[in-house]
């Protein structure tokens, strides 16, 4: 009997263990819905910001300090983001949907000055025909 105490305590600590590993690790981010296509709702949504705007506002975007001027989504999961450093250099982001973090603001147009709009590409439909 006094040797099952021990192994009885062992078993017991290793399966407190293993609950609190368990628990203390972060949950993976939840998985996009199988027919929901990351691309188009990132995309979506910076249109319906767009569409929302007053004729003097643009819609200020920013990535990792770059202010991003194009969206260019050449797969379901896969983003190109280009747009302009702070030294004003053409810079080019290449990211998963699901990784990307932007930061949107509406912001007033320069004085004088057309507002900026994002521009949102998707990949040309393949000719089947072909």
């Amino acid at each position: 009997m006094n040797a099952a105490m021990p192994l009885g305590e062992f078993t017991k600590q290793i399966a407190q263990q293993a609950i609190l590993s368990a628990t203390s690790k972060e949950p993976a981010p939840p998985a996009a819905p199988q027919g929901e296509n990351p691309s188009a709702v990132l995309l979506g949504q910076i249109s319906a910001m767009q569409k929302a705007l007053k004729e003097d506002e643009e819609l200020l975007v920013t990535c990792q300090g770059i202010r991003v001027l194009e969206i260019f989504a050449p797969s379901r999961q896969m983003a190109v983001l280009t747009g302009l450093d702070a030294e004003r250099s053409l810079t080019r982001i290449i990211a998963g949907v699901e990784s990307l973090q932007l930061v949107c603001k509406v912001v007033k147009a320069q004085p004088g000055a057309k507002p900026l709009r994002i521009a949102l590409v998707t990949p040309k439909p393949k000719d089947s025909s072909a």
